[in-house]
């Protein structure tokens, strides 16, 4: 009988690849892709060399996440790994958007993605996370190593497949958030820490911009991504969501997972004024927290009181 905790560690130690059978491939062909792209997504996109990946955010005007694309630049086109729960709202969006680009949006149900950590297995997006790319920002003053890599691939490969629970277990214990789990309709980038492998803070025009520059700049974001070590004594992971502090809920956990070395694991967005070192509940397991989003996250400008700029003039 398989066990889900060497299985996670095969994955771990790049001996191992999980079909995610949750996500879908589409393309971007045409000599515009690279602009047009740039023009409708946070990140910076017209330099991206064939070979290079990228992270990039659609927001919508008020700055919420609405959709989340790993591209894959080729020479010939761009890739597009994205979650197949949104795949039919962001291809009839793109379409919309194409005006008199010349662009061409083309599905891909043959292909399949797989997950790997530090593989290398044919079309390959290489994931930054933690690092911060160009343009970016990190909130967190630690993050784990990570190397997570997803793979575009016909066929399955030669090598050990293996559940997506054990992919899922991984991406929690690096603190990486996930559009289908973590999102919802008010998400901002700063809440997870996503200002560091898919926003450029420095480039042009997009739909968003605004929202994104003001609360990095001069406000918080309202809420914080934190992870959870929770109380592994009754050997069950909890099935509830809701956390909450002396009996008053303050936020949701979004992930959860068993790992192979620290047990169980979560993450979860949180009211920002919630203290760092509260121990948390989740249905009846305790919850001890180690911090993403700080809550001192954002005043980039560092602007003096309001009060003290009026009295200055």
């Amino acid at each position: 009988m398989p066990n889900p905790l060497l299985e996670q560690k095969a994955l771990a130690e790049g001996k191992a690849l999980s079909l995610l059978s949750d996500r879908c491939v589409i393309s971007i062909d045409g000599e515009d892709r690279l602009s047009w792209l740039n023009s409708i997504l946070s990140q910076e996109l017209r330099a991206l060399a064939p070979g290079e990946s990228a992270e990039a955010l659609q927001l919508d005007p008020h700055g919420h996440i609405e959709y989340v694309l790993h591209l894959i630049e080729d020479h010939e086109r761009t890739w597009a790994i994205v979650e197949s729960a949104t795949v039919d709202a962001l291809v009839t969006w793109l379409d919309k958007m194409i005006f008199r680009s010349k662009v061409e949006i083309v599905r891909h149900p043959e292909l399949s993605v797989y997950f790997g950590v530090g593989t290398d297995f044919g079309l390959t997006w290489v994931d930054q996370w933690p690092n911060v790319v160009a343009g970016g920002v990190r909130y967190a003053q630690e993050a784990p190593e990570f190397n997570g890599r997803e793979h575009i691939l016909a066929a399955a490969p030669a090598i050990e497949l293996v559940p997506t629970d054990a992919a899922e277990a991984l991406r929690i214990a690096a603190h990486r958030p996930r559009q289908i789990t973590e999102v919802d309709d008010r998400t901002l980038p700063h809440e997870l820490d996503w200002l560091s492998t898919a926003v450029h803070l420095r480039k042009g025009c997009y739909r968003g911009q605004e929202t994104v520059a003001k609360v990095h700049n001069l406000g918080h974001p309202p809420r914080r991504l934190t992870f959870l070590h929770l109380d592994g004594s009754n050997h069950l992971l909890p099935e509830e969501t809701e956390v909450t502090l002396d009996g008053k809920t303050v936020g949701r956990v979004t992930s959860v997972a068993q790992h192979f070395e620290m047990g169980p694991i979560a993450l979860a967005v949180l009211s920002r004024s919630i203290p760092a070192d509260a121990i948390l509940m989740v249905g009846r397991v305790s919850a001890s927290q180690e911090v993403i989003v700080p809550a001192d996250a954002g005043k980039a400008a560092k602007l003096p009181p309001r009060s003290e700029l009026n009295s200055r003039r």
